[in-house]
């Protein structure tokens, strides 16, 4: 039998895209020394359908919500020893994988950040942009468009973390698979057709990796 592929397991809601909008005007303002604005903008991209977005995307009940297939031969789940090592791609790799992915989940087409980006705004912002240890009151653009290293085939599942292995995703994408593969999640394969391109910001969009070179809010700066 058949099955119908498709490109990701969710479509991204447009309160996302007017997110990311506002997280790229925040970083502007941030870096213009317009600190009172960065604030407002930071705030308005804390969007509750955004959250709501996530927080139906990842977690327990995927293989219903997805639904997911039994594959035969579909490769084992491995104990941790016999799985290939490092798990996570090297620096070189990462860098590669952003490059070639232009900071955007290679499944649904999301834009993404990187956690360091976010970290760096969460220390400047720290009341306005909330990472909590738990997921209640992260701040839900950052929580939605977090990117992910994932392994094309699962590293539990015997999957290296070469370029080849290794895309962007968004946190949904990734959690929502998880140790699912391709063919499990009826997922076409990510680096076989172009990039997913769903908003007119794809271009210009940079992760907010221009914020590495920020002022802070009280006038010091990167050096």
């Amino acid at each position: 039998m058949s099955l119908e592929m498709r490109t990701s397991l969710c479509t991204p809601i447009p309160e996302i895209f007017v997110a990311a909008r506002r997280l790229s005007d925040a970083v502007d303002a941030h870096l213009g020394g317009d600190f009172e604005n960065a604030s407002r903008l930071l705030r308005e991209a804390d969007c509750p359908k955004v959250w709501a977005y996530i927080d139906a995307g990842w977690g327990k009940g995927a293989r219903a919500r997805y639904a997911f297939v039994e594959v035969a031969g579909a490769p084992p789940l491995l104990l941790k020893p016999d799985r290939p090592t490092p798990r996570m791609p090297t620096s070189i790799t990462k860098a590669a994988v952003k490059l070639r992915d232009k900071m955007h989940c290679r499944f649904c087409g999301m834009p993404v950040i990187d956690a360091a980006i976010r970290m760096a705004i969460v220390s400047c912002y720290p009341d306005v942009v909330g990472w909590p240890r738990t997921d209640v009151g992260k701040h839900a653009a950052f929580t939605c468009m977090w990117l992910q290293y994932d392994h094309v085939l699962p590293n539990s599942r015997g999957g290296d973390s070469s370029l080849e292995n290794i895309v962007l995703t968004c946190a949904a994408c990734n959690f929502g698979r998880m140790e699912t593969t391709l063919e499990e999640g009826r997922l076409a394969h990510p680096l076989q057709a172009n990039p997913q391109i769903v908003w007119s910001g794809y271009k210009d969009w940079d992760g907010l990796e221009r914020f590495s070179a920020r002022k802070q809010p009280d006038g010091s700066g990167d050096a």
